[in-house]
């Protein structure tokens, strides 16, 4: 079918000439499957691709976003897909640590110059030290009674924004716990005392000594702001997070051609590359850019007199999966 035109020059000044359309192309325009403007923008947000590219993609995915991301990967048109949801928004992280509870608070505001603003700051580390009685419920920490006043933390929220003249948003919290041993915390692009725009509790469970405990626990916590882990272990992942990356890179491995045998060999070593991204004992520690976190954890349990485990962290970035409002 002939579908377009493009100004090229003779008639008029424009000439005219028209494409047909290959039979794959020609789904992609198929009407039977409605693909959303706000869709391909979302797309195109999360992974770098192209407008049509995006669109192709959604098409072949039934617009379902994930398998869409995963299909652009697939044909190499993908950005690297550690950038996809890293989009900005602004605000603050705020982190509390009393004994062994902490909590990482993330409050959004309209502009960044809200996050300069004294009061705006007060809150924001007022509701952090409160989120650690929370019990990880975001609706409770909104009910529970703002300190100096006689409202709770929604309607202390809603007082703020009248008084600034911003929208504002108590977006997310998580509380970390840890049984015998120390919580470690890092606040990285820090605007005041543990408020910024990355927020790290690090959970070493341990009897050996505090002081060591917390040492390390503080380099733990640099190199999760740094490289952002999924999980502590292999075996905190998500099965279906570990199916789906293998499905991905045996597709992509078949497109070589190679063997089956040779494509189970192939996909040993991509899925160990994979564990490396995303598992924070496979990584390599960022502090020397040599040594997996396994073994600074080795060497760091002989030199404190006793086994260290990370029993859990928890990581906030700012803004992280928020899509910011562009301005014409």
């Amino acid at each position: 079918p002939l579908v377009g035109a493009e100004r090229g020059g003779a008639v008029g000044g424009s000439r005219l000439f028209f494409v047909r359309l290959t039979p794959q192309d020609e789904r992609v325009t198929d009407n039977t499957m409605s693909i959303s403007a706000k869709d391909v923008k979302a797309l195109r947000d999360r992974t770098g691709a192209g407008m049509m590219d995006c669109k192709k993609a959604l098409v072949e995915s039934d617009g379902d976003i994930e398998a869409a991301i995963d299909w652009l990967r697939t044909k190499g048109l993908s950005a690297a897909a550690k950038k996809a949801g890293r989009v900005t928004s602004e605000g603050l992280i705020g982190v509390s640590i009393e004994g062994n509870t902490g909590a990482l608070v993330e409050v959004n505001a309209e502009t960044d110059f809200v996050a300069r603003n004294d009061d705006f700051q007060a809150f924001v580390r007022t509701v952090s030290e409160l989120a650690l009685k929370s019990g990880n419920d975001m609706e409770a920490l909104k009910e529970t009674p703002y300190p100096g006043t006689d409202r709770n933390v929604a309607e202390e929220l809603t007082n703020l924004i009248a008084t600034i003249g911003e929208n504002m948003s108590l977006r997310r919290l998580e509380v970390v716990e840890v049984g015998q041993g120390v919580l470690s915390s890092y606040i990285h692009n820090a605007v005041a005392s543990d408020l910024g725009k990355i927020g790290v509790l690090v959970a070493l469970e341990s009897e050996a000594d505090a002081d060591k405990l917390n040492a390390i626990g503080k380099q733990l916590a640099m190199h999760v702001a740094s490289s952002n882990p999924q999980a502590v272990s292999r075996d905190g992942l998500e099965p279906a997070v570990i199916e789906r990356e293998r499905n991905f890179l045996a597709e992509q491995a078949r497109g070589s051609g190679k063997p089956e045998d040779i494509i189970e060999k192939m996909l040993d070593g991509r899925m160990r590359k994979f564990y490396e991204d995303v598992c924070l004992l496979d990584q390599t520690f960022v502090i020397d850019g040599e040594t997996k976190v396994e073994k600074v954890l080795e060497t760091a349990a002989k030199n404190a007199g006793g086994p260290i485990q990370v029993s859990n962290f928890g990581v906030f970035i700012l803004g992280e999966g928020i899509e910011k409002k562009e301005e014409d």
